[in-house]
């Protein structure tokens, strides 16, 4: 509510006036900033019909700071004639152009600046000095472009309000009640009073609720897709593994470089895991060290006190190697499709598009004959799912899939192809010690769920997303995520 004493004011005002009055002209009257009488004129409108008001809008011109200093002082072009001196660049070339002065480059001493005329006229500052008096309708347009162009001059827009009294006006404001109380209703003075109506279109007060973070309302897409194709869910409970399940499972040598501790985190307490199967720790040993399988192996001494090691699974794909040897332990073998979303951990250097925890999302199809064909065939089937459908496939290398390929997508923002994911077929020396059928073919893809939620919601860092520097208020804000299809 705005001051009473100003409402007042203004109610007197317009009680002289006879058809109304303009906020404008109000406030120059009263002397008073114009946004103060918009303040009063909307408080008087919430009494209900002592006025009615109707907004407008008006232009016209005012100059600007720079053009308040040329309307007291000269244009740069009059200042550089007479004082021979330069006013700025463009009060050099404006005096030349205008024929005022000009250079002697010949001069014995250099060159020299010269007036060409007597005296001149000041047109630009004459021109400005009209719109200060209030008098820009009599510059013709051209003037006042010319004068916009070098920003000497600005149209302003005015919204206004054009007041009228209304039906119930009065210069004596009666203050409405916006309660109905206990003791109105005992004592029956509510009959007299006045009550500020009920506004239904106005919005409750919004109630406090938890927010889904912008990851996890994209991994629920993900996870619906997945469900839509008929995949189950794997568990994804135990974030520390072995190095066994982590790494030689999937017929990845133990001295792969990924293996250091420059890429992984090892666990100190416990260090080692005892319990495996020791029948299939047996032939992941022998197709390591000695070949099998129609594999030649990798001709090293495996040593069972590595593979013990804990670290912080670098893949969901340990437990992809799990749930496979759990299948593989069935009496008769029967297709499945897999798929997870969880966390992964590896020691890399942080920066704007690297976590060292960050999602995997994999999925898994283990039956009978299935051929590179059919790994593109699903993959083209997912990712249509989340409205991309340019897909490329370039060959690629992975330990444990042969073969193997990189995902590539047209990205329409950036005009160029963009890795997406990889994928490939599991290798027969990682399924075959599993004990699966010799038939069997698992075909198998992963993607990160960081970049697709950066792309979704137009995030450049990944430190703005995850991580201590995450301003909550995104949270928050962040719509619900539709992925386009």
């Amino acid at each position: 509510m705005a001051d009473s004493g100003l409402l007042d004011s203004v109610l007197r005002l317009l009680e002289k006036a006879e058809d109304g009055v303009d906020s404008q002209d109000v406030s120059a009257g009263l002397g008073v900033d114009h946004q103060l009488i918009v303040g009063a004129v909307k408080s008087l409108q919430a009494l209900g019909e002592v006025i009615s008001a109707e907004q407008r809008s008006s232009k016209h011109w005012e100059l600007t700071a720079e053009g308040c200093e040329i309307a007291e002082q000269g244009s740069h072009e009059a200042r550089v004639f007479t004082a021979k001196m330069a006013s700025g660049k463009v009060g050099f070339s404006k005096a030349m152009s205008n024929k005022w002065i000009r250079v002697d480059k010949a001069h014995e001493g250099g060159p020299r600046v010269f007036r060409s005329v007597e005296s001149i006229e000041d047109m630009v500052r004459d021109k400005l000095q009209l719109v200060q008096k209030g008098q820009w309708d009599r510059l013709e347009e051209k003037d006042k472009n010319e004068l916009k162009k070098r920003k000497l001059l600005a149209e302003v827009t005015v919204k206004s309000y054009w007041i009228m009294k209304g039906s119930s006006f009065s210069t004596t404001i009666t203050k409405q009640e916006t309660e109905l109380t206990p003791e109105m209703i005992a004592s029956g003075s509510w009959k007299e009073k006045k009550f500020k109506p009920y506004n239904f279109s106005a919005l409750g007060v919004a109630p406090d609720c938890g927010h889904l973070h912008p990851l996890m309302k994209v991994r629920t897409q993900f996870r619906q897709i997945f469900l839509e194709m008929g995949f189950t869910e794997m568990p994804t409970n135990n974030f520390i593994e072995s190095s066994f399940w982590n790494f030689d499972s999937l017929f990845q040598p133990q001295q792969h470089p990924a293996r250091d501790q420059h890429d992984t985190f090892f666990i100190s307490d416990p260090a080692l895991a005892h319990e495996f199967p020791q029948d299939y720790l047996e032939r992941v040993k022998k197709v390591h060290s000695e070949g099998g399988y129609g594999s030649q192996g990798y001709k090293y001494d495996w040593k069972v006190e590595e593979a013990q090691k804990n670290l912080l699974r670098t893949h969901t794909t340990a437990v992809s190697a799990r749930m496979l040897y759990k299948l593989a332990q069935q009496e008769t073998f029967t297709p499945v499709k897999y798929f997870s979303i969880d966390r992964v951990f590896r020691n890399e250097t942080l920066d704007a598009t690297h976590l060292a925890e960050f999602h995997q999302i994999e999925g898994v199809v283990a039956d009978y004959d299935l051929t590179l064909g059919n790994l593109m065939g699903i993959l083209h089937q997912f990712f249509t799912k989340l409205g991309i459908t340019k897909l490329r496939f370039k060959p690629a290398f992975n330990p444990y899939t042969e073969p193997s390929m990189e995902i590539f997508s047209y990205h329409e923002g950036l005009k160029k192809w963009v890795e997406v994911g990889n994928s490939g077929v599991f290798r027969p020396e990682m399924l075959l010690p599993m004990g699966l059928p010799e038939g069997v073919t698992v075909i198998a893809w992963g993607l990160s769920l960081e970049r697709p939620t950066m792309i979704k919601y137009g995030i450049n860092n990944i430190r703005e997303l995850v991580g201590h520097k995450v301003n909550l208020q995104m949270v928050y804000d962040s719509p619900i995520c539709r992925l386009d299809s």
